[in-house]
């Protein structure tokens, strides 16, 4: 399977890139990336080995086991349709289990692809099944008496429905969901290299990420710098479609969820906000497509700095010290990922014991963790106990068993009804 995906990348991004409407350079990094977790995968059964504790006790053995939980669901959103896929199903596979993927019914196409190369790989019919659908669907997954658990990304409002449906029926369930990724630039950062990282993690994939910068914290001694270096950024990014080669930035989703959006941007004056770059103004007329806009004096209250926004607006909000941005960042309700960029190693360093966060970067502004770390968020960013992929990944798709042996001698053998004991 691993040959295969990397073999056929560039149909795969294709098909996504037609689909969803992101760049295909963005789409060939979201196949890489899910092309990691095959890889981490394929050494799973060094992973899955248990402990082995001989002679515990007179003539006792006791070790450990990891066996599968049986038929689990993947239920995928639209913004990774390539990726978050993989991040499931190689891993649940892996363990021993049959997958049964949901994926959005936005860009389906990807699922059916990634099942033809499954078929080709060699596994059996029945182990991979792709199930469309809509709400109907997914209820029936987390009502389904056979399927064991259920991993799911997307909103947070749907993540907790998914958790606590699914709970009730008696499932083992991770649910990821929404975020509001802060970035904390204090006054000894390179404002340049802070400023492309902002830029970069703000508007790539148009914002469509759980892991995009959406908020920029700034220390009141470099706010103004900064903001001017963000906006004299923002021009260059070039918007288009993912036919266009030299696009750096394509559609949103939907006009729906453009509109959304956009509305966010024109009533951020309204709430005391001021719009440094209105990306509404010289949006597209054909296609669901947004400039990028950059919004500042932006304060907790106000609906673009409360909500998940999810595309290309990128808002700053103005802190006296680095004590004020971390009680900020700990105050909001989402906790998935988040930045700071210093010089600092000791603060940095305390930085990242402070926030109360999951996924942390320093000077690095998506830390999103490689495959052999998991993935996932705190708060109300992460529904379930277990984060995904990597060794937590491994622990929700399997359940421990340990079993205590004796070979006895049958010379030896006597009732007792002691309390068992080590001799």
């Amino acid at each position: 399977m691993r040959e295969l995906v990397d073999a056929n990348r560039k149909e795969l991004a294709n098909i996504v890139s037609l689909e969803h409407g992101k760049v295909p350079s963005d789409a060939m990094g979201e196949i890489a990336r899910g092309l990691e977790n095959i890889e981490f995968a394929c050494g799973i059964p060094a992973m899955l080995k248990g402990g082995y504790s001989e002679q515990a006790s007179g003539g006792v053995d006791v070790y450990s086991i990891r066996q599968p939980l049986g038929v689990v669901a993947g239920i995928t959103p639209f913004n990774f349709p390539a990726m978050v896929p993989m991040w499931m199903f190689a891993n649940a596979i892996m363990c021993g289990n049959t997958f049964v993927l949901k994926p959005s019914e936005k860009d389906p196409s990807a699922a059916m692809f990634v099942a033809d190369l499954l078929r080709q790989a060699g596994l059996p019919e029945g182990v991979f099944n792709v199930v469309h659908g809509d709400k109907i669907a997914v209820d029936r997954l987390l009502e389904h008496k056979d399927i064991q658990s259920v991993s799911f990304v997307g909103s947070t409002p749907i993540a907790k429905y998914v958790y606590e449906t699914g709970t009730k029926n008696g499932k083992r369930v991770q649910a990821l969901g929404g975020a509001k990724n802060h970035m904390l630039v204090l006054p000894d950062a390179d404002l340049d290299m802070a400023a492309d990282a902002a830029v970069s993690a703000a508007y790539g994939s148009a914002g469509e990420r759980c892991m995009a910068v959406s908020v920029v914290l700034a220390v009141d001694t470099v706010a103004d710098a900064l903001v001017e270096k963000l906006k004299s950024r923002i021009p260059n990014i070039k918007v288009g479609p993912g036919t266009d080669p030299s696009a750096e930035m394509g559609p949103l989703i939907s006009r729906e969820h453009r509109d959304k959006v956009a509305s966010f941007v024109t009533n951020a004056n309204a709430e005391g906000a001021k719009v440094v770059v209105d990306g509404t103004d010289k949006a597209k007329d054909a296609g669901f497509f947004l400039n990028p806009s950059l919004i500042d004096n932006v304060k907790p209250g106000m609906k673009c700095y409360d909500e998940e926004i999810f595309g290309p607006v990128l808002t700053v909000m103005r802190v006296k010290s680095y004590q004020e941005g971390l009680d900020t960042i700990n105050a909001n309700q989402f906790g998935n990922g988040t930045a700071i960029f210093t010089r600092d190693g000791g603060v940095a360093r305390q930085f990242q014991f402070d926030v109360q966060v999951g996924m942390v970067g320093i000077n690095v502004p998506i830390p999103v963790p490689v495959s052999y770390y998991s993935f996932g968020g705190w708060k109300a960013s992460l529904f379930g106990d277990q984060h995904m992929y990597g060794p937590e990944g491994i622990n929700f798709f399997t359940r421990g068993k340990v079993v205590t042996s004796r070979w006895p001698d049958p010379r030896t053998s006597s009732v007792n009804l002691g309390f068992p004991q080590n001799r």
